[in-house]
């Protein structure tokens, strides 16, 4: 890991010795009550959301507590950098999207943005899977729009009818009842044909979301391709009206550059995305209370009447909580005015059973899938492929054992020494969920093997890791806005309660960052009063 060394003030004492330390503004309002805000779960969306806290402690003069649960040893969720032999190794995301700019515009808050470092344009394309041979994505191809008429006419992708049929998406009329939401695999069906979603779209945002496009809601996962076809017509058409394409605006480069993923528009950091993490630990540290290794169990409001702290008024909550694994020692209770819950959906259903059984029902609907990531490194001459390109996707219909592979050192080529690599490959998912009951012995020895197949890679990997994500990746079904529009209503019936996370609004690094600060900035209105 890049550090293991926490600020002095910053001290993880224990199972359920926590430090007590007050959090509040440089300067504040000595007759204001000070207000207790409970953040449960330290993944991305918690500290983005303690962080924003922090930030509004120290503009105003409002008296606060901050208290960050953690149920793990660890921050930040599935996030994480580690080098080994050599090898920086990331656990979680490698990079995030600047279209979105959240994240952006968190790592220049935290001075980070000198560190920001772009991947090597030399491999910028990415590949597909077609009859156990690694082809190249069609260049300008944007996840379902092509951009330019060659490549798709001379792919191997698709056969010549489907290239008759996608170039057919302008003639396409759009769809009778435009407003209703529809599955992603229907929509990419209706305007660019059978072929085009099963070897092209469905491996590429299978890659985003793990996910069946069969049950993907369109309006949750690519909402722009919804638009483009509500307001002309045509994604084509659509794509010809917008403005100049931000990966050029941005990066300068042509578009025969870049295929499959924008990824001109993606940027990473210097030491790997740990760094991100560590630098949001370091801004809170003298600020939040920490306890990790603590589950909560409970969240329930309390009736204004039964108030008895600090003469405040309105609704308050009992949080209850005890060490992780020891289930045998009384569980702590304690009393916050706000609760901002960043956990996983279905933990929050469990936490929030007593305030809100309804609330709890819809929480639960959301669906989750598990994955599992071997990474490897190797020789970059024990491979007959040339591995020129950011990584590979492997359409359904491939029927292989593995879902893509990243190649992680040519986006970023100092995360190997020279002449290795560093990959990491995609396991599990929606589509083949039985794949995450296997050992991590069997999924390296699964990684091997597909690997050999797919690239003809010879030899042993000099080291591996398995890194497992259970239950880590929402899945966005028909319907999904719809059950957050109802999620959202419950949530505020009960005043001082927030919700955030990877479940909700987006699965990638911005949304989460961004769902945390919206939920921060709604707590801190009514710590303001």
């Amino acid at each position: 890991m890049l550090t293991k060394t926490w600020p002095r003030r910053f001290r993880i004492v224990g199972k359920v010795a926590f430090d007590r330390s007050l959090v509040e503004a440089d300067t504040v309002n000595e007759k204001q009550p000070t207000r207790r805000i409970a953040i449960v779960g330290a993944g991305i969306s918690g500290l983005a959301a303690a962080h924003r806290l922090v930030e509004l402690s120290r503009e105003s003069r409002v008296p606060v507590e901050l208290v960050l649960f953690e149920s793990s040893e660890r921050l930040g969720g599935v996030f994480g950098t580690e080098t080994v032999e050599g090898f920086r190794v990331e656990r979680g995301a490698d990079m995030f999207i600047t279209d979105k700019p959240w994240a952006l515009d968190l790592c220049r808050r935290l001075g980070l943005e000198q560190r920001l470092v772009a991947p090597d344009p030399q491999y910028r394309k990415s590949l597909i899977l077609y009859r156990g041979q690694p082809v190249p994505t069609p260049a300008g191809f944007n996840l379902m729009v092509p951009g330019r008429l060659w490549p798709v006419l001379t792919t191997r992708l698709l056969s010549p009818l489907g290239k008759l049929r996608l170039l057919m998406e302008p003639f396409i009329r759009r769809r009778a009842d435009g407003d209703a939401d529809e599955s992603l695999a229907s929509f990419v069906r209706r305007r660019l044909g059978k072929e085009a979603l099963n070897r092209i779209v469905q491996p590429l945002v299978g890659g985003i979301y793990t996910g069946d496009p069969e049950q993907l809601s369109i309006e949750a996962t690519l909402p722009r391709f919804l638009k483009m076809e509500r307001e002309y017509g045509s994604l084509a058409r659509g794509m010809s009206r917008q403005p100049a394409t931000v990966v050029r605006r941005q990066t300068s480069e042509p578009k025969e550059a870049t295929s499959g993923a924008r990824y001109g528009l993606f940027v990473s950091l210097r030491d790997g995305m740990g760094e991100l993490q560590e630098a949001l630990v370091r801004a809170i540290a003298d600020r939040v209370t920490l306890r990790t290794s603590t589950k909560v169990t409970k969240v329930r409001p309390v009736p204004a009447t039964d108030n008895e702290t600090r003469g405040s008024v309105g609704p308050k909550f009992d949080v209850q909580s005890h060490a992780t694994g020891d289930t045998t020692a009384a569980p702590l209770t304690e009393r916050f005015d706000e609760v901002i819950v960043a956990a996983p959906s279905y933990i929050a259903a469990e936490l929030l059973q007593c305030a809100c059984p309804e609330l709890a029902q819809r929480l639960v609907e959301i669906e989750y899938a598990s994955s599992a990531v071997v990474v490897s490194a190797h020789r970059l001459d024990e491979f007959e492929h040339p591995l020129d390109a950011y990584g590979l996707v492997i359409p359904a219909r491939e029927r292989r054992l593995i879902l893509a592979v990243s190649f992680l050192s040519r986006k970023f080529p100092d995360r190997a020494p020279p002449h290795h690599v560093v990959l990491r490959t995609f396991i599990g998912g929606a589509l083949q969920p039985e794949m995450c009951e296997r050992t991590d012995e069997e999924l390296v020895a699964i990684t091997r093997e597909e690997l050999g197949q797919i690239f003809g890679l010879r030899g042993s990997p000099k080291f591996t890791r398995v890194v497992r994500y259970p239950r880590a990746m929402p899945q966005y079904h028909v319907g999904h806005l719809d059950r957050i529009r109802e999620i959202e209503r419950l949530t505020s019936e009960i005043p001082g309660l927030a919700l955030c996370g990877n479940a909700y609004r987006g699965v990638g690094l911005p949304d989460c960052i961004h769902d945390g600060e919206l939920a921060a900035e709604k707590m801190w209105r009514l710590a303001e009063g």
